[in-house]
């Protein structure tokens, strides 16, 4: 496959082009590569690399320096590449997976990295590895614990889907597992063992009887969920289980700790075995900040409508543990996020592209 990115190409060519080059968490290779060549063409960019993640920034001498931000990979390809193009003009809409979930946003980033020469702030665009999976593979992750001064800056955006919005913050995230036991018997004499399977019953109907709370943070209101995403039991079809595993995913309002939000999941499945496997804390909306205030007044003044609270996690939770403010911008709808139909309408492309270009020569 040719991996070559033309960033002058029309920024439609460049989107598919992004998202016609597979690139599933643990195999973004091939993309990291066209993406670092491509950048390195151009004079302007120190181009830098950490394993599949990719760092290009200006030394313009400029007051401030904004970190804009994308991750290249995707969730698993569900026979919807190559991307089909559906429709003409603004209205249409680009099918595909990474159309969303991020690749829309990716293309704006390496069409502008490219195209401004001599933005009014510094820049340094990152495009990094492994979003899509457990907290500690992050590139973005990595690039902080190992070379912060890659990502220093006064503000960051992250180009996640936001409908072309701007959304505040993020919610924290963890993954517990509920581990259950039993005793194991042959499954004609029944009675002689103890059916863990059956004892994740009850862990199930805790769960589904659960209300998730709405939480307003600083104005923005975060809705948060808790559902049992995976379960795992059994060794054959004709043993009675004595182990079960039941993981549970809780998304909470970032006015919460990692500490706060182990507890209440544990509180809900007292009596049970609970072990926290990951977790990763929220991001207050962080627009108080007048960079940010500066930002959303003039993305807002292009695109309209007002913030909104991002439910889902992103990085935006690492620039602010760093004390970097920090939002959520970028096309694409994210309830259509991972989702077999994934599209992304091409106008909110280029609006998008239009308002970051606005910002970063006004």
């Amino acid at each position: 496959m040719d991996t070559a990115l033309d960033l002058s190409s029309d920024l439609l060519s460049l989107t598919r082009a992004v998202c016609d080059l597979p690139s599933v968490s643990g195999d973004e290779r091939a993309l990291a590569d066209a993406i670092e060549n491509a950048l390195a063409q151009h004079s302007h960019l120190e181009v830098l690399r950490d394993g599949d993640t990719i760092v290009a920034r200006t030394h313009l001498g400029r007051s401030s320096r904004v970190v804009i931000a994308g991750h290249i990979d995707t969730v698993p390809v569900a026979d919807n590449l190559p991307t089909r193009l559906v429709g003409e003009g603004a209205q249409a809409e680009l099918w595909g997976r990474g159309t969303v979930d991020m690749k829309g946003g990716v293309a704006v980033q390496l069409a502008l990295a490219a195209e401004l020469s001599a933005p009014t702030r510094d820049v340094t665009w990152v495009f990094y590895d492994h979003e899509e999976v457990a907290a500690e593979l992050n590139g973005l992750g990595r690039i902080v614990r190992e070379h912060p001064d890659w990502v220093a800056g006064d503000f960051a955006i992250l180009g996640e889907p936001t409908n072309g919005g701007i959304e505040g913050g993020c919610n924290g995230t963890l993954r517990a597992e509920v581990l259950l036991t039993g005793v194991a018997a042959h499954s004609a004499r029944a009675w002689m063992g103890s059916n863990a399977i059956h004892a994740a019953g009850e862990v199930l109907r805790r769960l589904e009887a659960y209300t998730p709370a709405d939480v307003e943070v600083d104005g923005l209101v975060y809705r948060e969920s808790l559902n049992a995403v995976l379960i795992s039991g059994g060794t054959a079809a004709n043993i009675i289980p004595d182990a079960c595993v039941v993981t549970v995913n809780y998304r909470f309002a970032p006015s919460a700790s990692v500490e706060q939000a182990s507890a209440h999941v544990r509180e809900l499945l007292d009596g049970y075995d609970v072990v926290i496997v990951d977790a990763a804390p929220g991001a207050r909306p962080g627009l108080d900040d007048p960079a940010a205030q500066e930002f959303t007044r003039a993305v807002l003044a292009i695109t309209g409508g007002a913030p909104a609270a991002k439910y889902g996690w992103t990085d935006v939770a690492r620039f602010s543990e760093l004390g970097v403010p920090a939002v959520n911008f970028g096309p694409g709808d994210p309830l259509l996020a991972h989702k077999d139909d994934e599209h992304c309408v091409v106008g909110q492309i280029t609006l998008v592209h239009a308002a970051l270009r606005d910002w970063l020569t006004a």
